[in-house]
């Protein structure tokens, strides 16, 4: 008979499946990895059962022990899973920002769920990270796993995720993106398809309010960088030994909101109905790809888990619209806002070897505040005029000298179907404006100016 001996046996081997409307006007292929076809409906439990056998292994789980881990929720449920097969006992610390749904579904489990404060710091006794270590300490014949240092998580999706995209994609695979939390799935997955094709280009998701894209682009681990989020599975404010940065080529951050939004989209108009961090890999990886996918690639995101652990959260209306993600007025699209131009406006933009005196001029021509910087058809910078008047003031000559020595950040690409409000999200005093690539592949830029006139039509 054709038979599983237990639950365990039926972790992996989750399908793959293309991204359809989501992806129009995208050069190459995306697809999405949905790992909620796991038992434990997240890509979690690959390495949950890794870490448990391999405790096993080592002796360190015995049985009628006790397993205890800090948890988003999803690495719990894959634990729970491998307890209720195994026989042991589970004690699970969360963060209060984490679902009801989550909570409740470990409960389910059998397991013995503590919830902890999420606005204090790692190693304040108080934070689910110390709870977890404390009890580890105090209960005998227990084993805590440690999802975050623990380099069995990696090697799960070394030794199972990364062949699985291999095989699906018959090896075609040259873009791979996932949300990083603990960097099993990221790294693991990343080292596997990088041995195979050792051109192929990693795209790390990470959250507003978390340490990782400044520390893969500066090397400084910067705790201004750490604030409170609403997004669940992605962003640290430590960095787990799980986190290979060597595995990472590029990082690209997304609001809450942001991925609020793409996750209920990828319900309506792919019928994928995942989790909140699914939205925000999906939305990272969307952005990344508008502009850096070519004709033959191929994409594939990882969607870890499924939409019943948000039920309550982002696929609730009110809920959406008490944190202002779920707006009552309709605001404009960058496609409204673009369409109402002129069909002759063409961007303006100036070489990077251009001098300063050359973009003044351009800019006072065209009566326009910033420009961004070209290079061989791409976006390398962008300048302003405010910063433009505080380099001449404090040089005059540098009228005479390259934008390349003085030009700021290149303006971030945003989605075509982004409204304002998302839009405003993306400005900053880094970025005075934005940029986006119409469905004929023309790029058009968005200032704060245009942001301001849509809000107030």
């Amino acid at each position: 008979m054709k038979v599983y001996q237990s639950i365990i046996e039926t972790i992996g081997n989750t399908p793959m499946i293309r991204i359809n409307r989501l992806s129009k006007g995208i050069k190459g292929t995306v697809l999405a990895k949905v790992e909620y076809f796991n038992p434990g409906n997240s890509m979690k439990d690959r390495m949950a059962i890794k870490m448990v056998e391999d405790a096993e292994k080592a002796g360190i789980l015995k049985p009628g022990g006790t397993i205890i881990e800090g948890t988003s929720g999803n690495t719990g449920m894959g634990l729970a899973l491998a307890a209720v097969a195994k026989g042991y006992k589970c004690i699970f610390t969360m963060s209060d920002k984490q679902s009801k749904e989550k909570i409740d579904i470990l409960r389910a489990m059998g397991a013995e769920v503590v919830v902890c404060p999420t606005n204090v710091e790692p190693d304040d006794p108080r934070s689910y990270y110390s709870v977890a270590r404390k009890l580890n300490s105090e209960i005998p014949n227990s084993f805590y796993p440690n999802q975050y240092d623990n380099l069995s998580n990696t090697q799960a999706h070394y030794e199972t995720t990364g062949p699985e995209i291999w095989d699906q994609t018959d090896g075609k695979v040259t873009h791979y993106a996932a949300g990083v939390g603990t960097g099993g799935s990221m790294c693991g997955t990343a080292k596997y398809l990088k041995e195979q094709n050792p051109s192929l280009i990693s795209v790390g998701i990470d959250t507003y309010g978390s340490v990782f894209k400044k520390l893969k682009e500066t090397g400084i681990f910067d705790e201004n960088e750490i604030y409170p989020y609403l997004t669940e599975g992605i962003g640290e404010d430590i960095l787990p030994k799980n986190v290979d940065m060597d595995m990472i080529d590029h990082f690209v951050k997304v609001t809450d909101k942001d991925g609020a939004i793409m996750t209920r989209r990828l319900a309506r108009e792919e019928g994928l109905f995942v989790g909140w961090s699914c939205g925000s890999a999906m939305h990272g990886a969307l952005e990344y790809a508008r502009e850096n996918l070519k004709e033959g690639d191929v994409m594939v995101v990882i969607l870890p888990d499924h939409g019943t652990r948000y039920i309550g959260k982002i696929y609730n209306d009110d809920w959406m619209r008490e944190r202002g993600f779920l707006e009552d007025k309709e605001f404009d699209t960058a496609r409204d806002i673009i369409g109402r131009r002129k069909s002759y406006e063409i961007l303006v933009t100036v070489q990077k070897e251009d001098t300063l005196g050359t973009a003044i001029k351009k800019m006072s021509e065209k009566g326009i505040s910033q420009i961004p910087v070209a290079e061989n058809g791409h976006f390398v910078g962008s300048l302003s005029d405010s910063y433009l008047l505080r380099c001449i003031i404090q040089d005059p000559t540098a009228k005479d000298k390259p934008v390349a020595e003085y030009m700021e950040k290149p303006f971030p690409f945003v989605g075509l179907d982004n409204t304002a409000d998302v839009l405003s999200s993306a400005l900053s005093k880094d970025y005075k404006a934005v940029l986006v690539r119409d469905d004929h592949n023309k790029v058009h830029i968005i200032t704060q100016a245009d942001l301001v006139a849509a809000i107030a039509r």
